[in-house]
């Protein structure tokens, strides 16, 4: 079970043949929509990081603006290296894993093992009862309230607004996937060790080229916003309100698509360097759909157009979201546990 091809999802989950013919509609990858994405995103990436470098010489906050733009642009490469993952950036498997590799040496995340990880996360989204693998660690209100205090501590810690989405994010890129899954493959193994091996060889060549110091302080601002970025976009894709959980046996894929999975409808331009990510759910209905049909599908197919949308300023909402509640079925804050404790000291608070 730890191979990450027996852990891809189905990429054509609705069962309905007509769906299905829709979707393959926007699966085929285009070689010259893919290059040119790649070419405006990661040549004013290179560019932004030289004029860092001239930039630094004057005064190391002079770069700091440059290095914030920076990590819109590494936000948008992350999203090239997630089509890589779902092997649909490009038409052939190879050229993918490539990619997927060498930008995952940019984005400081080992290729397979992620795959492996966010595949298992496609294959259980809304599933309350495979919860914990490429996914926002989130507790039931009962799950909760039957924990240990320290748990409840631990859970309330990682809540937080500025861990979850400053300090964890920093964490996650920087230190935590330099390691790798206890679970994992030989082979996700390994993509760890190699990508930690490259990543090493080019702080030492941009070390000595910014200096040790100036380099740090750069390439910890632009992962820093780039992995805060990242993260806020896929807790809003997950956590919103009347997001859709069900316990395993009433759980379904397609439903889970297209009610769990938000459209994160953003401005034009946080939507470009988001690269049509907040069409999650249309990601999630099929995988194979480079990121650049996913606003052509959208336009064209009704189905994908029925769903509500999340707006950049009803989104803010998500950072009042703490727990599931079973018993409302939604998603609510701390607040609501004083009021359950003592109304409902003994009842179970599932549907």
């Amino acid at each position: 079970m730890n191979s990450t091809e027996t852990l891809m999802p189905d990429p054509h989950p609705i069962d309905t043949p007509a769906w299905r013919a829709v979707l393959a509609n926007y699966e085929t990858p285009s070689a010259w929509r893919s290059g040119w994405q790649l070419a405006n995103t990661l040549v004013p990436y290179a560019g932004l990081w030289y004029l860092m470098y001239l930039a630094q010489a004057i005064s190391i906050w002079l770069a700091l603006p440059l290095a914030i733009l920076a990590g819109g642009f590494l936000v948008r490469l992350f999203i090239i290296f997630h089509d890589c993952g779902h092997r649909s950036f490009f038409k052939s498997r190879q050229a993918n894993e490539w990619l997927g590799f060498l930008l995952g040496v940019l984005t400081f995340t080992p290729f397979h093992q992620w795959r492996w990880e966010h595949a298992m996360h496609h294959g259980s989204a809304g599933n309350l009862d495979k919860r914990g693998i490429g996914d926002i660690w989130t507790l039931t209100v009962q799950e909760y309230l039957e924990a240990s205090r320290w748990k409840r501590f631990a859970y309330r810690l990682a809540r937080n607004p500025v861990v979850l989405f400053v300090l964890a994010p920093l964490f996650l890129f920087v230190v935590w996937q330099r390691f790798p899954s206890p679970r994992a493959s030989r082979r996700d193994r390994y993509s760890v060790y190699w990508t930690n091996l490259a990543i090493l060889t080019t702080v030492c060549i941009m070390s000595a080229v910014f200096g040790i110091e100036s380099y740090a302080f750069l390439q910890l601002s632009v992962i820093g916003v780039g992995a805060s970025a990242g993260v806020w976009l896929f807790y809003v894709q997950h956590q919103f309100e009347g997001v859709y959980w069900q316990r395993h046996g009433e759980w379904d894929y397609t439903a889970a698509a297209l009610q769990g999975s938000s459209f994160y409808k953003l401005p034009q331009l946080l939507q470009w360097f988001s690269g049509n990510i907040g069409f999650h759910h249309i990601h999630h209905l099929s995988s194979r759909i480079p990121n650049y049909n996913l606003g052509r599908c959208y336009k064209a197919e009704p189905l994908m157009q029925a769903v509500k949308p999340v707006t950049l300023l009803s989104s803010f909402k998500s950072f009042t979201f703490r727990l599931w509640d079973e018993q409302r079925c939604k998603l609510v804050g701390f607040d609501i546990l004083r009021t359950l404790r003592r109304q409902h000291p003994h009842q179970s608070m599932r549907c």
